[in-house]
């Protein structure tokens, strides 16, 4: 079976991407097995120059297939950050509870109607060879005003979905899966994924 290698070290994102690509005859592995691999700084300006620097490092450096993505939310009244700062917008090291309890707080004043967000989601697929394909996907929402649910990570509790009247916090995986940004960015590569395990089989 061809190893995949997804490049995070995010338990909750690994967990999201092997549930969307379960009917694939694939042996999804990730960065907690390659110890020896360096942090990848991801310091480019875009959510897909990022995936793509990953994809292509951990590929080269593991021999092996490689997905990765980057994502954030996107908030309308914050002129669209996060964005790419997502993961790290309370800082550094910041938790996943720190980056919650700032987009609360920037946006405790903020009617109701102008607390419209995006989810946004960039895979890109790399081979050892250099080969690329990227696909990218986005869910609209708005930010509840206290967090919900306790499924799901990062911003999922704030991430509310009006269509479904719950957040990502709350939403069954199966439903989230098949509308969220990163569900949507995989079916989009989900072609381009096929034909290259096809070639490696």
């Amino acid at each position: 079976m061809t190893r995949l290698v997804v490049a995070t070290r995010n338990r909750g994102k690994l967990d999201e991407i092997r549930a969307i690509l379960a009917s694939l005859p694939v042996e999804v592995a990730s960065l907690a097995d390659y110890p020896e691999l360096e942090p990848i700084e991801e310091d480019g300006a875009t959510f897909e120059a990022n995936a793509v620097k990953k994809a292509l490092h951990v590929a080269a450096s593991t021999g092996h297939l490689t997905l990765a993505d980057d994502s954030g939310i996107e908030v309308d009244a914050l002129d669209g950050a996060p964005g790419v700062h997502s993961a790290r917008f309370a800082g550094p090291e910041a938790t996943d509870e720190a980056n919650n309890a700032k987009l609360l707080e920037l946006m405790a004043a903020v009617p109701d109607a102008e607390r419209t967000a995006r989810f946004r989601c960039v895979v890109a697929i790399a081979t050892p060879e250099g080969h690329l394909e990227a696909a990218e996907g986005a869910c609209e929402g708005l930010v509840a005003r206290r967090e919900r649910g306790d499924k799901g990570f990062g911003y999922d509790p704030l991430f509310f979905v009006p269509e479904y009247g719950m957040t990502f916090g709350e939403l069954p995986e199966g439903i989230k899966n098949a509308i969220s940004h990163r569900g949507r960015a995989l079916a989009a590569a989900r072609n381009a994924l096929e034909a290259l395990l096809a070639k490696e089989a």
